[in-house]
């Protein structure tokens, strides 16, 4: 089988003078065009190949093109369907949605509109191809299926933990606070030799300095005031094992002290006792901090830190990670409509956009919250934004559909207009910061706001 050099796109529609207006546009841009009359010719040519982008018109005499695109769906789920038509309305969106449309445009098209839309909906796609296939071959030796994540980003974190996994290094885990650092931690143990074996784990920032050291060395009777009974730490626990100490900048000078004796020697001295302890363990540590910054402060020792930073893992933040909003989002939908029995089946547009739009300063537990919520509180099928912390909703604590008096049978032309007029309130007046919201082209918006005579 020879490797493609172009992009494959099918375009659908009867009018024979548009498919042929948008294969002159599309060539131009460097992809290999087929044509389809009708949603039965289309479905006809995706049993027999393999399209990376199907634009298809969604009126069309023999067979509509939300009928054609849930058979396209059933024979390959994974090409992106661009849905055209010319009679916009939210309901007409929302069912091409629903039914698995990557997007939709309305006619006639705005062709800088079609060819952004067109190379994010390729772009996208090829990399969900790619990671995917890189998640299966990693499958077949690594078990990482607790981490959701598709992005690039996510794919070259996988590849360091495949590689560190095996080993018995120390290991230190950058990464925002909810970015899902004891998920990796626990990936990584899982994924060694000494699987079978304890996997302790202790967050540093939540013990006090008191207690700390008796939690993670254990204390002989009598050791302090309280002691009434010897204790076993937590190294100690962990023999054999691994110890996950996350938050380990929280950790105080002393303990930093000893801590870097059992990376050094791999043994401690309880509390209280004068005899040493050996011990068999691995250790990953975690922090939200840059602990290159601590160092300079003196808050952080600098040789405790090269004997952690063997192999560094850095976890993206989710606001670097938008690719993979939506794939969580639908993880936590099914995860809790499992636990709380809700019958719910996806998102509205709506909430997608909000979703979309946020910059999650709480990354991945943000979401998973914001999500449960939704779920819990849910009256439909697909869940509506009202339920939506006011932080995600933004605009004062109303919904954006609610700022801009969306409702159902309004024409996507009178939605566009006011989301446009919403959005540069937003930014300020500032048209360049505009277009880059609504994720047009700034000459693009220059023409829409031409055409609704917007100054």
């Amino acid at each position: 089988m020879k490797n493609k050099t172009k992009p494959e796109i099918l375009i659908v529609d009867d009018d024979a003078s548009h498919r042929r207006m948008l294969e002159t546009v599309l060539s131009a841009e460097g992809y290999e065009i087929s044509h389809a009359a009708d949603g039965r010719e289309a479905v006809a040519a995706v049993q027999k190949k393999f399209f990376d982008l199907i634009l298809m018109d969604i009126r069309m005499n023999r067979m509509g093109g939300i009928e054609a695109l849930q058979l396209i769906k059933d024979i390959s789920p994974g090409i992106p369907v661009i849905i055209m038509t010319a009679y916009a309305s939210v309901n007409t969106a929302v069912d091409a949605l629903k039914s698995g449309a990557y997007d939709y445009l309305t006619k006639p098209l705005d062709i800088d509109e079609l060819k952004i839309h067109v190379k994010k909906a390729l772009s996208h796609f090829r990399l969900e191809r790619e990671n995917l296939f890189l998640r299966e071959r990693l499958a077949s030796h690594f078990d990482f299926t607790e981490i959701i994540g598709r992005c690039q980003p996510m794919i070259e974190m996988y590849e360091t933990l495949s590689l560190v996994a095996p080993s018995d290094a120390t290991v230190l885990i950058y990464g925002e606070s909810g970015t899902g650092k004891e998920l990796v931690a626990n990936a990584i143990h899982q994924n060694s030799p000494r699987k079978d074996n304890p996997f302790i784990k202790v967050n540093c920032a939540a013990l006090p300095e008191t207690l700390l050291e008796s939690e993670l060395f254990g204390h002989e009777k009598g050791a302090f005031t309280g002691a009434g009974v010897r204790k076993k730490g937590r190294f100690a626990h962990a023999h054999t094992g691994t110890i996950f100490l996350d938050e380990i900048a929280e950790m105080p000078a002393t303990t930093q002290v000893k801590i870097l004796r059992v990376l050094q020697e791999q043994e401690f001295e309880p509390l209280g006792s004068s005899k040493s302890v050996k011990v068999d363990i691995r250790i990953i540590a975690a922090t939200n901090r840059i602990l290159e910054e601590e160092i300079e402060n003196g808050n952080f020792r600098e040789d405790l830190y090269y004997r952690l930073n063997v192999v560094s893992v850095k976890i993206p933040p989710l606001r670097e990670r938008k690719d993979d909003i939506l794939l969580l989002a639908d993880y936590f939908l099914k995860k809790y409509a499992d636990k709380n029995k809700k019958m719910v089946k996806g998102f509205t547009p709506r909430t997608i956009d909000l979703l979309l739009r946020h910059t999650w300063p709480g990354n991945v537990r943000e979401l998973e919250n914001a999500v449960e919520r939704l779920v819990i509180l849910a009256r439909e099928e697909m869940l509506s934004p009202e339920y939506l912390p006011d932080a995600i909703k933004g605009f004062d604590g109303k919904s954006r559909d609610e700022s801009i008096g969306v409702s159902a049978g309004q024409s996507l032309k009178e939605v566009e207009k006011q989301m446009i007029l919403q959005t540069l309130d937003e930014a300020g007046g500032n048209r360049t910061h505009a277009a880059e919201i609504l994720g047009i082209s700034r000459r693009t918006l220059q023409l829409k706001l031409k055409k609704y005579d917007i100054t």
